[in-house]
């Protein structure tokens, strides 16, 4: 389709249809003559970007029940109606049916082409904003599950969004606390298996001696102990998705087992002879490099490569120290909800205490510093601690001041990628007020688009 969009024109007569069909082309529009109705359908569905012309009186299906099947494809598909002079009345009938014009035989070129023009960028528009809200419905949902302003955790947005639909396995690494398993559930609840089980195994929580029937499941008397029949983990997920958490720590025996269920998408249970196909896909995650595992010996190389057909790093929170009071704030306003207490406030002593601290547990500990925070509960920590006054003796109010608003700025600008005008008004700023400190603050709003 060229830019400016696709025409069906329909029309029993051929004279009717050939004028038709040069007129639009002259004008630069794709266009497709057909003699029946019926054969319209075949092009038609919701996501079509084009417009239909069709005449009102045809032999076998006319113009009308065309409408009114077009309407039960896509009620925002323009259909322009050719008619007759005695047809006007039949013609305004359909347009309170749901047509989007009518043009009277013999049509007016510079006229159709006018309607055409308007019609096709009315389904423009339509499909635009399909698919703008679509993006935002996505994004949204993403950005209040994976939080951070950071161009480090849009991107890691993207990706979420974009191994969803697959059935790829995928590998997330990261320190403790930096959210694998949150990532990991968003890559199930927005996928393609969202409505089946999400079956969550922590592995270095689990003795050797358990974690090969918890995987594998057992059959009655295949150990000590084992008076029935145990369904495993990944048997259990089947149709799902099975989460592997601290993947590390699978014993090496126990590693080739899950190999062969990688590579065959088969199982046996402890005991048990008969091979069971299983519809899954692993996600799993280590907080190692197992690269370097793999290389000192203490993982299969074999099972790694398996395991990195995809790969995630999530980002320590030192390294995202943009992100810390936003989360901070969301944080609390959580908690403040869920012990029914309100939130203080955030002043600029407690964010340089909370942009300041290591954070070794990342968001977890985050999240329970808020909620001790809301709690009123002192910081157990130095840094938490610290007499306001020897806190702000390290760094001036101005540039305590001057960092926030240059935070809280960046956000704005991502938000609205890049858009002046909408992070003005979301700032609740005049717009040549944002410019002077986005000067200011060296910001560049094409660093945002």
């Amino acid at each position: 389709m060229n830019e400016l969009g696709s025409v069906l024109f329909i029309d029993d007569e051929e004279e009717v249809r050939h004028s038709g069909k040069q007129t639009l082309e002259i004008e630069g529009f794709k266009t497709i003559a057909l003699e029946k109705a019926e054969a319209a359908l075949d092009h038609l569905t919701a996501a079509w970007p084009g417009i239909v012309v069709t005449d009102i009186k045809m032999p076998g299906m006319d113009g009308m029940e065309l409408l009114e099947r077009i309407n039960r494809i896509d009620p925002d598909l323009p259909v322009v109606l050719i008619t007759g002079h005695g047809d006007i009345p039949l013609a305004v009938d359909a347009m309170r049916a749901g047509a989007y014009d009518f043009v009277e035989k013999p049509a007016d070129p510079e006229y159709l082409v006018d309607v055409v023009r308007r019609a096709l960028e009315k389904r423009r528009l339509v499909i635009e904003n399909r698919a703008l809200r679509l993006q935002l419905d996505s994004a949204g949902e993403l950005e209040g599950r994976i939080v951070g302003t950071t161009a480090v955790m849009a991107a890691l947005r993207d990706t979420v969004a974009d191994l969803a639909n697959t059935d790829v396995d995928v590998l997330i690494v990261g320190e403790t606390g930096t959210g694998k398993e949150l990532v990991a559930r968003c890559l199930h609840d927005f996928g393609t298996r969202r409505d089946r089980r999400f079956v969550a195994l922590n592995c270095g929580a689990l003795p050797e001696s358990v974690i090969e029937s918890e995987l594998f499941g057992h059959e009655a008397g295949a150990f000590t102990g084992a008076n029935k029949r145990r369904v495993g983990k990944i048997e259990y997920a089947d149709g799902g998705t099975l989460f592997l958490d601290e993947v590390e720590s699978i014993p090496p025996a126990v590693q080739v087992r899950l190999l062969r269920v990688l590579q065959e998408r088969t199982i046996e249970r402890l005991g048990g002879n008969d091979p069971i196909d299983v519809d899954i896909r692993v996600i799993a995650a280590s907080k190692v490099d197992l690269r370097t595992a793999a290389d000192e010996g203490t993982f299969r190389e074999d099972l790694y490569y398996r395991l990195h057909v995809a790969s995630l790093a999530l980002p320590p929170l030192r390294d995202r120290p943009e992100d810390i009071v936003v989360l901070f704030q969301q944080f609390a306003d959580a908690a403040g909800a869920r012990f029914r207490r309100q939130v203080p406030q955030i002043d600029t002593a407690k964010v340089h205490e909370l942009t300041t601290r290591p954070w070794a547990g990342n968001v977890r500990e985050l999240r329970n510093a808020a909620e001790r925070f809301v709690l009123g509960m002192a910081a157990s920590q130095g840094a938490a601690t610290a007499d306001a006054s020897d806190v702000m003796g390290q760094k001036s109010l101005a540039d305590h001041m001057d960092g926030f608003e240059r935070m809280t700025i960046a956000a704005a600008l991502r938000d609205h990628k890049g858009h002046v005008s909408g992070a003005a008004e979301a700032l609740g700023v005049p717009r040549k007020t944002l410019y002077r400190r986005m000067q200011k603050h060296g910001l560049d709003r094409g660093d945002f688009c």
